[in-house]
């Protein structure tokens, strides 16, 4: 039964709650609490509110008075689960089962058959990595030569696609951001039920979900959150009356709007009601009643507003169809004409044209959409992927976005793109950056596709850094430089963080000396540089980093990418001026196939064998092991022998996921940036690592990002330097939108440099600095605090001219030489990995001051 943990409000508190939300006003969750308790005339103010917000949302969309629902076959792929819900029939146990999972064949049957009666959904729904509790299903899985069951879901997920044309609606439980990696390609949806936000009934003995590891509260909280990050369109919901208080009901409907607005991924809300099963721990729990479900419904309407798309399962509200319109729902799920409702078999679906007449009754009109809806459909990417496009738009009506009813249901090609680089839009950009700029400062979707700039900016923790006054050291200074001198990789946070509070003057000074004798010790005097060149083959990109003013719409004016042969040309023009590397990095461009960043490799050790490659962040290596479906490790193997000699350890940012998911929508979590590097480094390829720093972030988010970096380190060994990376704010969206600040100080800048240098003492050896960032000033004041090594020539640098620098795109020999003399140190030029630079690549580079001259090569030719 509902636990009710407050007194019924009172006849004022309702009025008072009712009539703010009459009147638009935002409700809080004392407010909405209040709310559920409407029953008779109260109820029926409330669903007169709620069906105001929500035909206004039906408007709002271009489809008035309309209410959807989906045309599908439910395939329970497994029964079986690690979980152990005690209100769960659909979850079994192996003796119970013919096979622990369906076969291909009869997944294909019943796509086939719903296909034939004019289904275009393909329901997945299973039970959580069944494999991590029976042995039958793991047994299963590898004799059927699939890996996990995941795997076995995208496999037959492409099946259902090619063979029938059916669209897949995954429901494969908790993911990951990496699984979601893996899965989006081949689903235009996915979906899971958040259930609660009440940790009680998970975490108490004779709870619904003790014992079920994948109901922890913050665990599906987290994987909605991934869902958005990624992009997907997603499904979740409530489940009510299985013994949550109501706050922890309201709790969880705020939860998922915080979610929603945060991320704009959360495209349908269910309100499920609890239906009592026998044979399970739960079947004398009473059910909710048709009055609590449809305040509930209510409720959420007026909290979720009128972009919400809000359902209640048909099959379970016991035909109070017209009550659950007034109270605001637009939609009513799946309904299969052809299979049962594995979850609740005992509800059997209501006919299709039964559902038409009861919706009719109300004063609306039953519509078909597709899995996914309407207005993630006409929004296209990222929200879906272009691998799926054919499939959607066969069934879809270009005006409304919804199902077009008798659209035949053929098979189509799931497959990467043949052509995987295509030259196409700006590819002039590295050089007029520097000469007519970019176009605009912001894409002209700036206030859609980063989510919900307001949401975003109350996560921001302000917080001023303490700074030294100048003048004389501060004892507590003069305690941490003395601690750093005895055990710097060894100094504590405090310490750390003093250190960093360097003012003016005397003290920053003295830090800069310090690093500067650790820096000595460590590699000498020489300061480095290697010729390299930059080639950043696609500025498309729909990850949605805040912080980049580099990505870009296919569609948008300074979006390039560049054909292979391209890439090649470039790749010669740096070789033919002396360069020793290339390092490349790109957009995650939606129609490269995995295998692109093979080819591009490939074509550089084709062009220019002598070139060491170096190439593909951690975001581009989870991009490319996702779209092949391969593991990190298999991944990398396939790119070194593709030509791959090093990867550039960006897309590190601030390895603090807090302060990532305020930086970028959705790049990879710290656990997976972490989880690439080691893997490399585990296969012998060599990385750098790299912090962006001066943006959201704190003090205290640099010294545990250096210190995470040293931990890396010392299990590994593989950073062959690490390369600090001050914010460029100019055209960043996340200052634009008045969020981050305008990069870090010139105080900043030589404080946390020399920290650097002193937490990363005896574990990485080279400490880089970026002159595109940092300009020549600040280049040699950070020389003489700790720093030994210039970075490269680039050559062209797009990046971060695209985000305001105004440094320039390259740097010649002699100007990077001129910096080493004007910081009182020799230079030295090196290879990629700190090597001796062979004389025939020393003397081309001097001959041609290590930078190729457009003037002088061509960039395409003709």
């Amino acid at each position: 039964m509902t636990r009710v943990d407050v007194p019924e409000p009172t006849e004022s508190a309702i009025r008072r709650a009712l009539r703010r939300a009459r009147d638009g006003v935002v409700i809080d969750q004392v407010e909405a609490e209040v709310l559920l308790h409407a029953r008779g005339e109260h109820l029926d103010d409330l669903f007169a509110t709620a069906s105001r917000v929500r035909d206004a949302g039906l408007v709002a969309t271009g489809r008035p008075g309309v209410i959807t629902y989906s045309r599908k076959v439910f395939i329970p792929l497994t029964r079986l689960c690690r979980d152990r819900c005690h209100y769960c029939t659909f979850a079994t146990v192996p003796g119970r089962l013919p096979a622990p999972f369906l076969s291909p064949d009869e997944v294909l049957e019943i796509a086939r058959q719903g296909a034939a009666m004019g289904c275009k959904e393909a329901l997945f729904t299973l039970g959580d990595r069944p494999e991590d509790r029976w042995d039958a299903a793991r047994e299963w899985l590898e004799a059927a030569g699939y890996p996990d069951t995941l795997s076995y879901v995208r496999a037959m997920a492409i099946r259902v696609l090619e063979e029938t044309g059916l669209l897949p609606h995954l429901n494969p439980g908790v993911l990951s951001w990496t699984d979601f990696q893996r899965l989006k390609p081949v689903a235009p949806s996915m979906g899971m039920m958040l259930e609660t936000t009440s940790t009680a009934l998970w975490s108490e003995p004779g709870g619904p979900h003790y014992g079920s590891p994948d109901k922890e509260p913050a665990v599906r909280l987290r994987v909605l959150e991934e869902a958005g990050r990624s992009a997907v369109p997603f499904t979740t919901g409530v489940l009510i009356g299985i013994g949550e208080t109501l706050a922890d009901r309201v709790e969880s409907i705020f939860a998922i709007r915080q979610v929603s607005r945060r991320y704009g991924g959360v495209q349908e809300v269910i309100i499920q009601n609890f239906r009592a099963k026998p044979d399970t721990a739960m079947r004398g729990m009473p059910d909710a009643e048709a009055a609590e479900l449809a305040a509930t419904v209510a409720v959420a309407r007026v909290v979720l507003g009128p972009k919400a798309r809000i359902q209640a399962p048909p099959n379970l509200i016991g035909g109070e169809f017209g009550m659950l319109l007034r109270a605001g729902v637009d939609d009513w799920g799946g309904v299969s004409p052809l299979t049962p409702d594995h979850v609740n078999p005992e509800r059997p679906w209501p006919q299709i044209e039964d559902l038409a007449a009861r919706t009719a009754e109300a004063g609306f009109r039953l519509a078909e959409r597709l899995t996914i809806y309407p207005e993630y459909l006409k929004r296209g990417e990222p929200w879906l992927d272009p691998r799926l496009s054919a499939h959607v738009a066969a069934l879809a009506d270009p005006e409304t976005g919804l199902a077009v009813e008798d659209a035949p249901l053929v098979g189509r090609p799931w497959q990467e793109p043949e052509v995987a680089l295509v030259d196409s839009g700006r590819t002039d950009l590295h050089t007029s950056i520097d000469t007519e700029g970019r176009t605009g400062d912001r894409r002209d979707d700036f206030d859609s596709v980063y989510g919900d700039w307001e949401e975003l900016r109350g996560q921001v923790e302000r917080k001023t850094s303490a700074v030294g006054a100048g003048g004389a050291i501060r004892p507590d200074f003069l305690v941490a430089l003395r601690n750093a001198e005895r055990d710097p990789a060894g100094l504590s946070d405090s310490d750390s963080l003093t250190l960093l509070s360097a003012g003016p003057g005397a003290e920053i000074e003295a830090l800069a000396a310090l690093a500067d004798a650790l820096r000595a010790q460590a590699v000498g005097d020489d300061i480095t540089y290697v010729v390299t060149r930059n080639i950043n083959f696609t500025n498309v990109c729909y990850t949605g980093c805040r912080f980049c003013a580099f990505a870009q719409r296919r569609t948008d004016a300074d979006a390039y990418t560049l054909s292979l042969d391209q890439v090649g040309m470039r790749a010669e023009q740096a070789w033919d001026v002396g360069a020793t590397e290339v390092c490349m990095q790109g957009g995650i461009h939606p129609d490269l196939p995995g295998t692109a960043y093979f080819d591009i490799a490939a074509e550089v050790k084709k062009r220019a064998p002598g070139l060491h490659v170096h190439a593909f962040s951690p975001m581009e290596v989870v991009n490319g092991a996702s779209r092949t479906n391969l593991s990190i490790a298999d991944w990398l193997s396939a790119a070194r022998e593709s030509g791959v000699d090093s990867l550039p350890g960006t897309a590190a940012e601030i390895l603090d996921d807090d302060v990532r998911w305020i930086l970028t929508k959705g790049k990879l979590p710290t656990a997976t940036w972490i989880e690439v590097v080691t893997t490399a480094h585990r296969l012998g390829i060599p990385t750098t690592s790299t912090m962006m720093y001066g943006h959201v972030d704190t003090p205290a988010h640099w010294v545990a990002h250096l210190k995470l970096i040293a931990s890396v380190q010392a299990d590994t060994g593989g950073f062959s330097e690490f390369v600090l990376l001050p914010f460029v704010h100019t055209n960043a969206p996340l200052y634009l939108a008045g969020i981050a600040r305008p990069g870090p100080t010139h105080l900043e800048n030589r404080a946390v440099h020399a920290l650097a240098r002193i937490l990363l003492h005896g574990r990485i050896s080279n400490i880089q600095t970026s002159w595109v960032k940092l300009g020549d000033p600040g280049v040699v004041d950070v020389l003489r605090g700790g720093v030994n090594d210039l970075g490269g020539t680039l050559m062209e640098e797009t990046i971060s001219r695209m985000a305001g620098s105004d440094n320039g795109s390259y740097k010649t020999i002699a100007d990077l030489e001129a910096l080493a003399a004007a910081a009182g140190r020799p230079a030295r030029q090196r290879t990629t990995t700190y090597g001796v630079v062979p004389p025939e690549r020393r003397a081309a580079g001097l001959a041609h001051d290590g930078v190729w001259k457009p003037n002088l090569l061509p960039i395409t030719v003709s």
